[in-house]
């Protein structure tokens, strides 16, 4: 298993604290006429039960294709539990940052594949009910957003097999 970097609980803790907020959010949102639908819940088990969709980003570095798929499935859980609420707000961010893990560190074609196909299955989950954001008007967004982020991700990730080839075809210096 790849080793856990600072900068992966960063990611997971600024995922679930934002999280966090915007559940807490959902709670204390009442009828707000602004929303494009009224939230389902004002319950607080939407906040613990939301940790399942924010912490596995923590292990995005060990598989990350696997990752997005309990990301995906974790989202679905919370949609069919508690309904209408907002989730876009960390939702699409998340769904960001696994496709640039994706393309960063995923093994296989396959991998890849899955990966990325998890990551549509979780936009559509997301905004299929979210109470701020309808599918049609934001899945266009979301999915350009996470092709691009996708292709910074094979950007590194070409850049840091270029290196290290390179310093594996350099004589070894006595």
């Amino acid at each position: 298993m790849t080793k856990i970097r600072p900068l992966d609980y960063l990611l997971a803790a600024l995922m679930t604290a934002a999280g966090v907020f915007l559940m807490w959010e959902n709670i204390n949102a009442g009828n707000d006429p602004s929303l494009i639908h009224p939230a389902s819940t004002d319950s607080w088990l939407v906040v613990p039960a939301f940790l399942i969709v924010t912490v596995p980003i923590l292990w995005r570095r060990w598989n990350p294709a696997a990752i997005a798929g309990i990301t995906a499935v974790a989202t679905g859980l919370h949609v069919l539990a508690f309904g209408w609420l907002t989730r876009c707000g960390v939702v699409l961010p998340l769904s960001f940052a696994l496709a640039y893990a994706i393309a960063r560190y995923a093994g296989t074609r396959r991998d890849h594949l899955l990966g990325l196909a998890a990551v549509v299955v979780l936009l559509v989950i997301t905004l299929f009910r979210d109470s701020s954001a309808d599918l049609a008007g934001a899945l266009p967004i979301a999915l350009p957003g996470a092709a691009l982020f996708y292709g910074a991700g094979l950007l590194v990730q070409n850049r840091v097999s270029k290196k290290q080839e390179l310093s594996e075809k350099q004589p070894a210096t006595v």
